[in-house]
């Protein structure tokens, strides 16, 4: 029996070009959720399609497949949804003061459209602005902190290479210098206008949040930084409400019927639940920490959202749901 879906295979392949090691089947069936016999039979499909195609033995016995690079030739050309999606993310990056990333996603997409035939770049250029056009990222005016490229350069530098850094920064609440910081740096998170460093603070022997707009002199330090054992971004993430992290509250928003359906077509949060009430009202419950973050979201629905925050006891259950404490 053979298999049949195209598209899979065709990227099967581009997988099995851009990856150096090759592809074995425990690869396949984890890209593509499916079982060892579907593929083996997509192994094959694209064996027989591409003759070309390498295998290697792995130290454990294991097989591997790939294409010798360029192999795959133009079908490797990349679509103009993807070229306009490279566009997007270079407008957001700027957008968001990012200066660093959009040039070098822009360098990219040049280096990419260089590569196609002289009649291949023509057409697609003029389909591409149209498209960008149509998407309007890159024209949307903004606030945005102003933040120094060579800031940003030094702290990549630092994340990629685990190492600490030395850093003047400002508070943004109190204006306050900290000459000489120590900080272990682990991402830094983009937010709505709003760009932070999250750090291993050596000075307070913990994870905190800083404004990257408040560097004023970043430096390289030689000693290793090790992120916690077991740390995960996304889990420490959850518990947020945009990028600021403060105790979490059990936050419970109430959005008027006039915006319910407006408001029910947004993810407030990862892990909210919702609830639509008999009056056409929606109710969203998550539990986050992030109040003044929350606050400023909220301010665009003015008077036709009513908000309730909860501290959490230990005993966070409780009889008395949301729906009985907005109900008038």
């Amino acid at each position: 029996m053979r298999y049949a879906r195209q598209e899979d295979l065709q990227r099967l392949a581009l997988i099995m070009q851009g990856s150096a090691e090759g592809v074995s089947l425990s690869d396949i069936e984890r890209e593509f959720s499916v079982s060892r016999r579907t593929a083996e039979r997509m192994r094959d499909a694209v064996r027989n399609a591409y003759p070309q195609i390498e295998e290697i033995s792995g130290e454990s016995g294991r097989k591997y497949w790939r294409f010798p690079p360029g192999s795959l030739g133009r079908m490797a050309e990349p679509t103009l949804d993807e070229l306009t999606a490279g566009h997007r993310a270079a407008a957001i990056a700027r957008r968001e003061g990012d200066k660093l990333t959009a040039e070098t996603l822009e360098r990219l997409l040049v280096k990419v459209q260089a590569m196609f035939r002289e009649d291949r770049r023509r057409s697609i250029a003029a389909d591409l602005e149209a498209q960008l056009l149509a998407d309007g990222v890159a024209f949307r005016p903004g606030p945005r902190e102003k933040i120094s490229p060579e800031t940003l350069s030094t702290i990549r530098e630092a994340i990629l290479a685990g190492v600490m850094i030395s850093a003047d920064h400002r508070a943004r609440a109190s204006a306050k210098l900290s000459r000489n910081t120590r900080l272990g740096p682990i991402a830094m998170l983009f937010g709505q206008g709003r760009q932070y460093l999250l750090a291993w603070s050596e000075y307070q022997n913990d994870l905190r949040l800083f404004a990257l707009a408040g560097f004023e002199r970043v430096s390289l330090e030689p000693e290793v930084y090790e992120r916690p054992k077991g740390f995960d971004l996304q889990e420490w993430l959850s518990e947020s409400f945009g990028v600021w992290r403060e105790e979490p509250l059990d936050v419970v928003w109430r959005f008027l019927p006039d915006v319910a359906d407006e408001a029910a077509g947004y993810l407030f949060h990862p892990k909210q639940q919702t609830e639509r009430m008999e009056d056409g009202s929606l109710i969203v419950r998550f539990r986050a920490g992030g109040r003044q973050e929350m606050d400023w979201y909220l301010a665009r629905w003015g008077d036709q959202v009513e908000a309730l925050f909860l501290e959490i006891s230990g005993n966070s259950s409780s009889d008395t749901t949301e729906s009985d404490v907005f109900r008038q």
